[in-house]
């Protein structure tokens, strides 16, 4: 019974220090690295311009969201539509703490290859605008 108490007590401790906690962390305090963040930005305008506005010039690609890797290496792919587990035709990552975006795979030597860096470049440097061609 003794240990029940103690238990119990502990627990209610936690749950008292726990609703004390703040809700909404501040951008530094919410432990993202800058990589992240950056890859956060650049992911959802590339969603939001290119597969959400139903772009023609991506509709043969997927996009699989990686920004959740544990080795500090936040990305995306572009694969084939009709092969979600294909070889990716276009990697864009950011590494570590930095805010640099880079992007490389096969798509970037084809004509749609200037059109996806200046989109990168535009989101990366934090306006999120679709451009003209969207």
């Amino acid at each position: 019974m003794k240990k029940f108490a103690i238990v119990a007590g502990a627990a209610s401790l936690l749950l008292a220090l726990a609703a004390c906690q703040s809700k909404t962390p501040t951008p530094a305090a919410s432990g993202k690295s800058a990589s992240l963040r950056a890859m956060e930005t650049v992911t959802i305008a590339a969603y939001k311009c290119w597969f959400a506005a139903k772009d023609p010039a991506f509709k043969a690609y997927r996009m699989a969201n990686e920004l959740n890797s544990f080795s500090g290496t936040p990305r995306f792919l572009l694969v084939p539509a009709k092969n979600y587990g294909g070889k990716p035709l276009l990697v864009v990552q950011a590494t570590g703490n930095s805010s640099r975006v880079d992007v490389f795979g096969p798509l970037m030597g084809e004509p749609l290859g200037a059109r996806i860096g200046t989109d990168i470049g535009r989101w990366a440097a934090g306006n999120n605008d679709c451009g003209g061609a969207a």
